[in-house]
């Protein structure tokens, strides 16, 4: 069988390296905000080629504490995405303030800016994009018409470690870069982890006393804070796995080379252009019978993915909330996406194994 993910398997090349930071943590006696998370807040500042980084306990929090430090009005907007998680839509929730759903591109799957502008009002703040799959959106268009209308930018990192736009990283777009370390993430933790990187300095000072109870000073806390702090453990496992995180994504983007010029043309594929340095953190094909296909490749001994099977604006937990404008190419998206094998561990056999099931169907 080849299955979708196998975290063990994925991280088993480190278990060595793993072994000699968790004996450190847990001789050093400080488990939360010691060395190893500022170590790594450092090194992962350094890579995204950003000024800081901020360690939080999962993206989600990220997402919430970087809205919740721009000091909005409740019902203030903020565009996002009609096709992202759900977790983008919640941190704009949890601050009281009113998701706009924007489409997507159908061919990068990423919010197109074209259609942005449309949906800004006098009430609109922020504009979180989500670069999704491991694609960057078209963030020179996205920042000029931030630019023109006077608005904040959250990039919603989670997909696109070290993914770049003409060379420009991933999270340094933007007022912040959010990220998840989620196990499954291309620069993923053994549990929950998140963190913010940004480029402005009293941005990074109100996330660092927002994470920590609204506390610069312990026992004094100057405002209504979070307790949001990236574990001490996973910061070490997560400056292991920054050493290699080139290395993952040159083998998946090896892998997703594979994929795009083996697949037959009845599968629309995802798009390429030379600005973007894509890291497929999901390698997703889409197919009108992309159920029966997924039956399929499982009778096949080949596990899928489907990220994701319901829309946000369907999500019980979002009805009335996210808006009643119609969403049709996120409809459509959703409805015919598939996400192939493209892990760390598979190898070249197992993709071509995938490809040779899928060009007979």
């Amino acid at each position: 069988m080849i299955e979708y993910e196998n975290l063990a398997r994925a991280n088993d090349v480190f278990f060595e390296e793993y072994s000699h930071a968790f004996e450190q943590v847990m001789r050093s006696g400080r488990y939360i905000l010691g060395d190893s998370v500022k170590k790594f807040e450092q090194e992962f500042a350094l890579y995204c080629n950003t000024s800081y980084c901020a360690g939080t306990a999962n993206g989600l929090d990220a997402l919430t504490m970087a809205l919740n430090s721009f000091n909005l009005a409740e019902g203030d907007e903020v565009i996002v995405p009609s096709n992202t998680y759900i977790a983008s839509i919640l941190s704009v929730l949890h601050n009281r303030l009113k998701p706009v759903l924007v489409e997507p591109d159908i061919d990068t799957y990423n919010i197109d800016p074209d259609r942005i502008e449309e949906a800004i009002t006098e009430r609109t703040k922020v504009i979180l994009v989500v670069h999704l799959y491991g694609k960057i959106c078209r963030m020179d268009a996205i920042m000029s018409i931030a630019r023109k209308y006077g608005l904040r930018v959250i990039e919603d990192c989670a997909q696109s470690h070290g993914a770049s736009l003409k060379q420009k990283k991933s999270g340094s777009f933007g007022d912040f870069g959010a990220f998840s370390f989620y196990p499954t993430k291309n620069l993923g933790a053994l549990a929950d982890a998140g963190a913010l990187v940004t480029g402005d300095e009293s941005l990074y000072q109100s996330i660092m006393r927002l994470r920590n109870y609204g506390s610069r000073v312990k026992y004094y806390n100057e405002v209504v804070g979070f307790n949001s702090r990236l574990d001490e453990l996973q910061a070490a496992f997560l400056s292991v796995k920054l050493r290699h995180l080139d290395a993952i994504n040159l083998h998946k983007r090896e892998l997703a080379a594979f994929y795009l010029r083996e697949l037959k043309q009845d599968f629309i594929k995802p798009a390429v252009h030379p600005d973007y340095f894509d890291v497929y953190h999901i390698f997703n094909v889409r197919h009108p019978k992309r159920d029966a296909l997924r039956d399929y490749l499982r009778k096949n001994s080949i596990i899928t993915e489907i990220h994701y099977p319901v829309p946000p604006n369907q999500q019980q937990a979002l009805r009335g909330i996210a808006g009643s404008r119609p969403t049709p190419i996120s409809e459509e998206i959703h409805a015919t996406t598939l996400s192939l094998p493209i892990s760390f561990f598979h190898t070249m056999a197992d993709i071509e194994m995938v490809v040779d099931t899928m060009n007979r169907f």
